[in-house]
């Protein structure tokens, strides 16, 4: 039975160059993005250019003069967070929040064309650079209103770098965990062998390096080791969902802007706190076990390793902001650059989860704070699919790696019984 043939227009696109179709739809998407952010029209729900245009922009008057927010709460961030939130001195032309909109666009055009440069290469796939272009739109304005974009990019550069530079990935992945510490992750899945050790020696120099220099030219470059270790349970998160019902059965905690992000305070809260990072631990330990017993390593192991390790922590995490999406979503687009990877489920998991974090904030983000039936379902839905994505990661990148146990051999007593019920 033959399938129905494609209309005209359908197969006329697929006719096109790769680039071509990619920007077909990455240029409407992104300019979509730009004129969300610069306000051409807005959206229901908070204003996710506040961050930009009153935070970062505080950050960066402070910065400029040599020095970190000293006694700012809210910065709590690694010592190259600095570099990000300096990065519109480049275009000093434009306005502070206008410069860092466009340099957002500029960083995102760089990860489709490194999507895209590989995907040209043998065993690889254009799949990648097509959850990249579907992908990041579906978080909405948010997207270009993060540093967190720019964090990804080295991320995915370190990534797509590893194969053959692996001097180059340890650079880029002490960059990376110095801008926002969870690209240090990616060093969980380098090759065995000279290319984690040179990768792994790389990464270390670098950041040791790169945060002397910083202790030594900035005071206050630590400082955000005591602000971040003081956080509690965000809102957002999946420790978070059960005060949300317990506020309907008269939980006389309270939600509450702290240490820059909205919080649970309360009873049961820091129990709560704990226990998330207990599961962070955990994670760490199956990390540390899976790296232990892997034996298969395919070229596509290093990006599900990754892809893994951070749909872990993200989950079992005290918070999980929307932006937090933007960085599965890159990885997950570097999974699916190789035709060797397992992570097409859980990469469409995230990719459900990105659009739905869209819905939660900002869109609806006004349920979510009252605790409502419709803010819950939101929660509930996309904490669920990316726990669902976590567990058929860690699954999958199991599976693809370590080998199964050999059968024990039979005691002679055994086999010879085995071998009487075979003959009668």
């Amino acid at each position: 039975m033959t399938s129905a043939p494609r209309p005209a227009p359908l197969r006329a696109l697929a006719q096109l160059p790769l680039t071509v179709r990619l920007l077909a739809v990455w240029l409407p998407t992104r300019a979509l993005l730009l004129l969300w952010v610069f306000k051409a029209f807005t959206a229901p729900g908070p204003d996710v250019t506040a961050d930009v245009e009153v935070i970062y922009q505080s950050w960066y008057e402070i910065l400029r003069t040599g020095t970190f927010p000293l006694d700012d709460v809210t910065w709590q961030y690694p010592p190259a967070a600095a570099l990000a939130v300096l990065s519109p001195a480049l275009l000093p032309f434009l306005a502070y929040s206008a410069a860092f909109f466009v340099l957002a666009f500029l960083t995102d055009a760089v990860v489709l064309g490194l999507l895209r440069y590989t995907a040209g290469r043998p065993g690889k796939s254009a799949a990648g650079a097509w959850v990249w272009v579907a992908g990041a739109p579906l978080l909405g304005p948010t997207a270009y209103a993060r540093y967190d974009l720019f964090v990804t990019a080295v991320a995915v550069a370190a990534l797509l770098a590893g194969a053959r530079h692996p001097r180059v990935q340890g650079a880029l992945i002490a960059l990376g965990a110095l801008l926002k510490v969870w690209p240090a992750l990616l060093l969980v899945g380098t090759p065995r062998g000279r290319a984690t050790r040179r990768a792994w020696t790389t990464a270390l120099a670098a950041a040791l390096a790169l945060t002397l220099a910083f202790t030594v030219t900035m005071p206050g470059a630590l400082a955000f080791l005591s602000f971040q270790r003081d956080r509690g349970t965000e809102v957002e998160s999946l420790g978070a969902l059960p005060f949300h019902v317990a506020r309907h059965f008269g939980w006389p905690g309270r939600m509450q802007l702290n240490y820059g992000s909205v919080e649970f305070l309360g009873p049961y809260v820091p129990v709560v706190t704990a226990l998330a990072q207990v599961l962070t631990v955990l994670a760490c330990a199956w990390l540390l076990l899976w790296r232990l017993r892997a034996r298969a390593w395919a070229p596509s192991t290093p990006a599900d390793a990754a892809f893994t390790a951070v749909l872990l922590f993200t989950v079992t995490s005290r918070v999980i902001s929307p932006q937090y999406l933007l960085w599965l979503v890159g990885l997950a687009a570097v999974c699916l650059v190789f035709r060797t990877g397992r992570m097409r489920l859980p990469a469409v998991l995230v990719l459900a989860a990105t659009g739905v974090s869209f819905l939660e904030f900002p869109i609806w983000f006004s349920h979510v704070a009252a605790s409502d039936p419709w803010g819950i379902t939101l929660l509930t839905v996309r904490n669920g699919l990316l726990a669902a994505a976590a567990l058929s990661a860690g699954r999958r990148l199991w599976r693809q790696t370590v080998p199964e146990p050999a059968p024990r051999p039979a005691l002679p007593a055994q086999a010879a019984r085995e071998k009487a019920g075979a003959g009668a």
